[in-house]
């Protein structure tokens, strides 16, 4: 639907964009997240999409056609950014009905409409309402009713949620996906929060310096980053050389269950890819003992597991207690229930669907 072919944006002598190609409005993928760290041209790009800002190379098509030299208010399309952009003073209606107005829709019809996105934006009680007593998600709700208003081909948002707390970010990164997959408005949501990306998007885009490095499905892109720099950014903090063998990997901070083809394979590990226990199924000395008598490949697949470390850090989070663990391949990060402090010694276990395959 949406189609970039090499498309470069310059500010003077410096290239933001440049040689970008990618396809936006897949079938089954009404939401499109693209993500990224600050800096890296995701606004540009978006803001070249709804015509904001001239190309210096490329083309963008929608739905086949050639967008170049056709105007901002002619793409029909809505945006929205991260400050919503509402205009003070006015009331809410007026402010959602302001694209009818210039498309010079009647009276019944702009009230109506008013009406229908209120409703979808679950605000039907804030007509009359200054935008000015609103709150951030209020706010942002009235932005969105605003652009949706005048049924636009495509909606492009801007860092939407990025000046609302943690809480309501998440809450309403959920509705707003509600919202534009009930008005069927295909969507491209910039952010460079991945929490925020996985809340709303089919399908997630990974931007990195001006360039895309990774379009995949949510869980696919967690599990099967596609290089380490997009692992890291999307929460990797471990990365460790794997050998596969028999459907089984095998790493110096322990073994799992994965159905991969044998041969060296890299891992990607989050803090919730490995489990520390205080209670191992074998003794450290017996690991030890097994160690000297068995080839390390070959061993029983308990003692594979085997892995020991020292605690060097706890921190007790919402989500759980996340330790640092000091082993003989350097620190890792892991989760645990167990009431562990600083210098106690654990056993650690990887947890096979949280570990990711890097490249493959």
């Amino acid at each position: 639907m949406l189609e970039i072919d090499g498309v470069g944006v310059r500010y003077g002598s410096s290239a933001v964009l440049e040689g970008l190609s990618w396809s936006v409005g897949t079938s089954g993928s009404v939401v499109t997240a693209l993500l990224g760290p600050s800096g890296c041209g995701k606004s540009t790009l978006i803001r070249s999409v709804a015509g904001l800002e001239p190309l210096s190379a490329g083309s963008i098509r929608f739905n086949g056609v050639d967008l170049a030299g056709v105007p901002t208010h002619r793409r029909d399309f809505g945006v929205v950014f991260q400050d919503g952009q509402l205009f003070s003073g006015r009331s809410v209606a007026a402010n959602i009905g302001y694209g009818l107005r210039v498309r010079r829709w009647s009276r019944t019809a702009i009230r109506e409409r008013v009406a229908e996105m209120l409703e979808l934006v679950r605000l039907p009680d804030l007509a009359g309402r200054s935008v000015d007593e609103l709150s951030g998600g209020q706010a942002q709700r009235v932005a969105l009713a605003r652009a949706l208003a005048p049924r636009p081909r495509l909606l492009l948002l801007d860092e939407p949620l990025a000046a609302l707390d943690r809480l309501l970010r998440d809450q309403l990164a959920v509705e707003i996906a509600e919202i534009v997959r009930a008005a069927a408005i295909p969507t491209v949501v910039v952010t460079h929060d991945h929490t925020e990306a996985a809340l709303m998007a089919d399908t997630i885009a990974v931007m990195r310096d001006g360039a895309l490095v990774q379009t995949a499905a949510p869980g696919r892109l967690w599990s099967h980053p596609a290089d380490e720099w997009t692992a890291r950014f999307l929460g990797v903090t471990t990365v460790v050389d794997a050998d596969a063998v028999d459907g089984r990997v095998i790493t110096p901070v322990g073994a799992a269950a994965l159905d991969l083809p044998d041969g060296r394979v890299r891992l990607g590990l989050r803090p919730e890819s490995v489990r520390a226990r205080t209670e191992g199924p074998v003794s450290e000395d017996a690991v030890h003992h097994d160690a000297v008598h068995h080839d390390a490949v070959h061993h029983d697949a308990v003692h594979d597991d085997a892995v020991f470390g020292t605690v060097v850090s706890v921190a007790d989070l919402p989500t759980g207690r996340r330790l640092r663990v000091a082993t003989d391949a350097g620190d890792v990060d892991a989760v645990t229930s167990a009431p562990v402090v600083v210098g106690d010694r654990v056993h650690l276990e990887l947890v096979p669907d949280r570990v990711a395959v890097i490249g493959a």
